[in-house]
């Protein structure tokens, strides 16, 4: 069983003090591996105060404002009557919005887009509710305090969020995912249910400034039709759905698990949720880039200490996901039968 210790924006600093003082009254071995884990965050730490702001957030803020500068590009093209200028349109417009909706959802509700508290709220609603269409609170609390907290202790995997039991595994795997962009908002609203008033009116009014705001420009730029505009906006938004929901679900065929380098979804969705998933879980409050800085640290810190560093081929992963269906998805408890409210 894993045991990664947590880090958590609401309870643990950015300098790398979240972890708990001593071990009194634990296992000799969970003492042990505490004390190991101390010294690989003092490891980290090191790097991290040796790293420029460029290797800190820079980098990961300029793939993000890349996107979003290539967004006029997207509109303009698809206003054009050639079939492949339109494709182009097309095709950035789906990289654009899964590097601002996934990239850029993920960093903002850990907090690594910026070390002021007050932008990092900012960039959370920004990013979760104007461009991801989902309640910013509900993200931060099923990701961050659940997601996170469950797969760290317990060492088992969860995707709650999108977990539909009742579907055929190659629905889900292969056909489903393609409704995201349509099951998100309605996932959202069931989600506002304890909050208050302002939040839920916040929420609503975020999310469609969000998608109101790219139907209008579809319409005007691009001169599309109501039809059309819709309908390039769900291809645009359910692009990158499948592989989306893959790594989500591949979590929960192991808890911490890291894929082999890929260009682009590691452009597009960011290091810590591919090839630095571990790194990610360890310090989530580090950037995509100071994932990647870290990895060789890690890596072979927990190598030489025998402590747990998986890694698996998507391909692989997915293959066993999808022939144990029945175990990780269907028959598969729900997190707080677990561990409960973290």
């Amino acid at each position: 069983m894993q045991n990664y210790p947590e880090k958590r924006r609401d309870s643990a600093s950015r300098d790398g003090e979240g972890h708990r003082d001593g071990a009194q009254g634990k296992p000799p071995a969970d003492a042990e591996r505490e004390t190991l884990m101390m010294e690989l965050t003092r490891l980290v730490q090191k790097s991290l105060r040796e790293s420029s702001w460029w290797e800190r957030r820079g980098i990961d803020c300029s793939i993000l404002a890349a996107a979003f500068i290539s967004l006029p590009a997207g509109f303009l093209l698809l206003g054009s009557s050639q079939p492949l200028y339109f494709l182009s349109g097309v095709l950035i417009m789906g990289v654009a919005h899964a590097v601002i909706t996934v990239k850029g959802t993920h960093l903002s509700s850990h907090g690594a887009l910026s070390e002021s508290p007050a932008w990092a709220d900012f960039w959370a609603v920004f990013f979760i509710e104007v461009c991801g269409s989902f309640s910013a609170r509900a993200g931060v609390q099923a990701h961050v305090k659940m997601h996170h907290a469950h797969t760290n202790v317990i060492g088992l995997g969860d995707s709650s969020t999108w977990k539909i039991p009742f579907l055929p595994r190659s629905v889900y795997l292969f056909i489903a995912p393609l409704a995201v962009p349509i099951i998100t908002p309605i996932v959202a609203i069931g989600q506002l249910k304890g909050q208050s008033p302002l939040q839920i009116l916040r929420t609503i009014l975020c999310v469609c400034l969000g998608f109101f705001s790219q139907y209008y420009l579809l319409r005007c730029v691009s001169g599309l039709s109501c039809s059309s505009a819709l309908l390039v906006m769900l291809l645009c938004r359910a692009m990158f759905s499948l592989p989306y929901i893959h790594v989500n679900i591949f979590q929960m065929t192991h808890g911490v698990l890291n894929l082999p380098r890929n260009p682009l979804l590691d452009w597009t969705f960011g290091h810590s949720l591919i090839n630095c998933h571990v790194e990610h879980h360890l310090f989530p409050f580090l950037s995509d880039n100071m994932c990647l800085k870290v990895k060789p640290i890690v890596s072979r810190y927990l190598k030489e200490k025998k402590l747990p560093y998986q890694e698996d081929g998507y391909v692989s992963r997915l293959s066993l996901f999808f022939h144990k269906y029945q175990e990780l998805m269907v028959f598969a408890p729900a997190i707080t039968d677990l561990v409960g409210i973290q």
